[in-house]
């Protein structure tokens, strides 16, 4: 499984809002400067996550994009789906109506790897919120380390 660019960025402007929460709200051409990406595509990024429930736009003059819920109540997992889909390996183990079915599913061993698999990274994304990365993030700035996102 490969987050696509798109996921990362994700992440990444959602982790600069989190940072900036005690702001009304943040430019999207502040957040594509400090992490280099690209503007129109960040905007594209932001739309779905709005579309998605986790940030919330703000009109006018200060305008930009501010987070929908605090931070510690946005999981890196409700990020990656909202832009990345469903986080499984392969698709017949999707969850849902995306599921595939497949001919030999009833004699799959393989089948029960794919959904641990998916099980464990739904679990981990899921056990991180915006808060614990956040609060990483600036541990490690204020520790003198500065890692990029």
């Amino acid at each position: 499984m490969t987050i696509s660019t798109r996921g990362r960025y994700g992440v990444k402007a959602m982790l600069d809002l989190a940072l900036n929460f005690s702001e009304d709200s943040v430019t999207v051409k502040s957040i594509a400067e400090r992490h280099n990406i690209p503007r129109k595509y960040l905007e594209q990024v932001l739309f779905v996550l709005k579309k998605a429930g986790l940030v919330k736009s703000v009109r006018g003059p200060t305008g930009g994009y501010a987070l929908a819920k605090p931070p510690e109540h946005i999981t890196v997992g409700d990020i990656l789906r909202a832009l990345e889909g469903d986080l499984a390996p392969v698709r017949c183990v999707k969850q849902g109506q995306n599921r595939e079915k497949c001919i030999r599913e009833r004699q799959c061993i393989t089948k029960y790897v794919w959904a641990k698999i998916r099980d464990e990274v739904n679990r981990v994304v899921d056990g991180i919120n915006l808060k614990d990365l956040a609060d990483a993030y600036q541990d490690e700035v204020i520790n003198g380390y500065m890692y990029y996102i």
